[in-house]
């Protein structure tokens, strides 16, 4: 039977209820992971966030920085270098000109270049590029080839006959920085000899190609006949300046 003093104290089969007093510390307290138990699955993720978050927020700092000057010797640890090995120039030699330049004509040319076998497939053996040149040609008249007596005074020294020698066309100038490759078809055991022994002249076919077409074309543009006429207007003006009133200019057959 039951003391007294032990009918409020909690037995095994009847245990106490929390009350108004223990509930708040009850609720302040933080249970102990059991044991074998995890961590809450919220936690690494959240951990995750903050790192990136951090590591945003550093590189948009930096950016800013290397934006507005601050920090003048911060440099992208990625960044983009070019090193220059070429050898000084070598001069070879020096020519005198005495050519007068009086006209220049500038063109462009496709040349649309085939290389390829018989009775083997194209996929297996073929090199076809389409390059576009541009490049410009001079015409000029060598004033080192006068010959004597080409110039001749009138007795009453008002006019003067001058024989030029026949304008000539000068070597053609391809401009490499407006010519390019627009196309290039390469068959696969072409792919394979590049990849083992690559061929650094392999487009030198095409421009020499093109600096022929574009040479074949300056003939038969009417430049020397442009150079001609540019020609006599310069000497004309010239002479006529030094109290000559009548000059005749006069050029020898090509």
């Amino acid at each position: 039977m039951a003391r007294d003093g032990d009918i409020n104290e909690p037995t095994r089969e009847f245990p106490g209820y929390p009350t108004a007093d223990t509930l708040p510390a009850r609720s302040d307290d933080t249970a102990p992971p059991r044991p074998g138990g995890s961590a809450p699955s919220g936690a690494p993720a959240r951990g995750l966030l903050m790192v990136l978050g951090a590591a945003a927020l550093a590189v948009v700092v930096l950016l800013g920085a290397q934006a507005t000057g601050i920090f003048p010797d911060f440099r992208n640890p990625f960044a983009k270098e070019q090193t220059d090995r070429s050898q000084p120039p070598l001069l070879k030699s020096i020519q005198d000109l005495s050519r007068y330049v009086a006209a220049e004509g500038n063109f462009q040319v496709v040349v649309d270049l085939q290389n390829d076998r018989n009775n083997v497939p194209d996929f297996l053996l073929n090199q076809r590029t389409l390059f576009v040149g541009a490049g410009s040609v001079e015409a000029y008249v060598d004033f080192t080839k006068i010959s004597e007596g080409a110039v001749v005074e009138s007795a009453d020294g008002k006019s003067v006959e001058i024989k030029l020698p026949a304008p000539q066309l000068g070597k053609t100038n391809l401009d490499l920085q407006k010519s390019y490759v627009f196309a290039e078809e390469r068959g696969l055991l072409n792919r394979l000899g590049e990849l083992v022994n690559g061929d650094p002249n392999r487009q030198q076919q095409v421009y020499q190609l093109a600096e022929e077409r574009i040479t074949a074309a300056a003939r038969d543009s009417g430049l020397t006949q442009r150079a001609e006429e540019n020609t006599r207007k310069m000497l004309e003006g010239l002479l006529r300046s030094l109290g000559y009133e009548k000059v005749t200019v006069t050029y020898a057959a090509p």
